[in-house]
């Protein structure tokens, strides 16, 4: 029995499809949704959604945040943004880290509130990074 997976951005519904396992990047560690899975909704850290058949890795999507609703028959992803790994521009990417450290390294040491928000798109803009590398490695 499959699980019917939706991963949902706020430009558009990027992907719905059963699958045998959803493997996603919750806050507090990955976590697999699949069939008859106890009902649960989490938090998402940046990170890669894998996605199984057959019991290898036929998708993988990149989403920087969000949440997740998993049932027993079904996982919906509602990203706050998300793509798939083969989209991801790697100099980007790393342009984008760049701006978001020097931005934490110009933060009031007392503004905690956006502390965290920085450093929050500083880990999920490092794993699109290290997504993008290992999707397209340089030899």
């Amino acid at each position: 029995m499959p699980v019917q997976v939706e991963i949902i951005s706020p430009e558009k519904l990027l992907f719905r499809k059963e699958v045998e396992m959803a493997v996603i990047p919750g806050e507090e560690g990955d976590i697999a949704a699949m069939p008859d899975h106890a009902p649960i909704m989490l938090l998402l850290r940046g990170g890669v959604v894998s996605l199984y058949e057959g019991g290898v890795v036929t998708e993988r999507f990149f989403v920087s945040g969000g949440f997740a609703d998993i049932t027993a028959d079904r996982c919906t992803i509602l990203a706050d943004e998300a793509l798939p790994i083969k989209d991801i521009v790697l100099t980007e990417a790393e342009s984008r880290l760049e701006t978001l450290e020097l931005q934490l390294t110009n933060v009031a040491a007392d503004d905690l509130a956006d502390i965290e928000r920085i450093s929050r798109k500083i880990q999920s803009t490092r794993a699109a990074i290290e997504a993008a590398e290992a999707a397209h490695p340089i030899y």
